[in-house]
């Protein structure tokens, strides 16, 4: 046959020869080759299942291994967390209980805070209030030195000491107060207070000269009576000394001259103090004993006393009655020419016209103003 006759044909499609007898071998070698073939591509086949097997089952190890290697890896990491998680938990532990330790702590100090915030506050709210109290404490105790003792001094200082407090202070709401003890101060100073300890000295300097005061024909006051001629003797002694220098007398003569005009100035001195006339006022002064000028003087120092001690004890009506008695007896029995009697008279005269009630005004304007800022007005 031709090969360019035949038709093409489909390899899938069987082809289909006549039997003939000698195509019979041309079929057995065509199903041998084709048998060959067959087998040759089952070898490929396998020897490629076999490498692919082969190749599948190194896989299969390397991936084992590296299962093997990663479980290995996941057990040690594993280990490793849980001595992690172990640590963690007592670190965590710890912390809790740090953690409790120091919100124990905080609520402690913020306790303590709340506390030192109401002490300040109360603090700052208060310092106002013991200012004020203090001031009038200070004042009341002062109003009942001035009291006691008559003087002006205690109150004047503790209201010098408040203004200076609140000038210090220098609160605006305390201003009102500031003020009112200034006008207080003012009102205190202003006032007329009788001075005690001086009138009291004064008395006892006129005490003490009661018993050094002449009474009228006592012989104190003839001795002093007795000065004025003797003094009234020199003066004339010495006029004629100086007539004498300024004459031309010779010296015996003046000498003789000056021993005659002593001679008789004493004579005429003695003849004065024979008789010596006096004009008194109360008769009753000349008729006293001497026992009873005693008496008289003693009446006298118990009066000066009385009005010492009514002045002490802020009596004045009473030392005014003693002081006047003491004046009366000065008058009635005792030498008012006399210079000591004089001072007595004096000294009681100032004592009565200083011993007169002044009270010192209560600081009744600082006390309302402290009270009103202690309230909040």
């Amino acid at each position: 046959m031709n090969d360019a006759a035949t038709p093409a044909t489909d390899p899938s499609t069987p082809v289909v020869m006549p039997v003939t007898a000698g195509s019979g071998t041309a079929f057995r070698g065509a199903r041998l080759r084709r048998a060959w073939l067959i087998a040759g591509v089952a070898l490929v086949l396998a020897v490629l299942g076999v490498g692919l097997a082969w190749r599948a089952d190194q896989r299969v190890r390397n991936v084992e291994q590296e299962l093997v290697r990663r479980q290995q890896e996941s057990a040690g990491q594993a280990s490793e967390a849980r001595l992690f998680a172990k640590q963690a938990q007592d670190s965590a532990r710890d912390a809790a209980a740090k953690v409790a330790l120091l919100e124990a702590r905080v609520a402690e100090g913020a306790l303590q805070r709340s506390q030192l915030e109401e002490l300040m506050t109360s603090l700052s709210r208060s310092r106002d209030e013991n200012l004020l109290v203090d001031i009038e404490a200070a004042i009341r105790v002062a109003g009942q030195q001035t009291a006691i003792t008559g003087s002006a001094e205690p109150l004047v200082a503790a209201l010098k000491q408040s203004e200076e407090r609140l000038a210090r202070y220098n609160q605006a709401r305390l201003e009102g107060v500031r003020r009112a003890i200034a006008r207080d101060l003012d009102r205190v100073r202003a006032a007329s207070v009788a001075d005690i300890s001086t009138l009291t000295i004064k008395l006892d300097e006129a005490i003490r000269m009661v018993d050094e005061l002449a009474l009228p024909g006592s012989a104190l006051t003839r001795s002093e009576a007795s000065r004025t001629p003797a003094s009234a003797s020199l003066a004339s002694r010495g006029s004629v000394s100086a007539g004498a220098a300024s004459s031309p007398l010779p010296r015996w003569g003046m000498s003789v001259q000056e021993t005659a005009t002593q001679v008789l100035a004493r004579a005429w001195d003695e003849v004065r103090s024979l008789v010596r006339v006096t004009r008194i006022d109360h008769p009753d002064a000349v008729l006293l004993a001497p026992e009873q000028a005693f008496f008289v003087k003693e009446n006298l120092k118990l009066r000066l006393l009385n009005a010492r001690l009514a002045l002490l004890s802020r009596q004045f009506d009473t030392a005014q009655s003693d002081l006047q008695v003491a004046q009366a007896s000065l008058d009635r029995y005792f030498d008012r020419t006399s210079r000591r009697t004089a001072l007595a008279v004096e000294l009681i005269r100032q004592v009565a016209g200083q011993a007169k009630q002044g009270g010192v005004p209560r600081p009744d304007e600082t006390l309302a103003a402290v009270t009103a800022a202690a309230a909040g007005r």
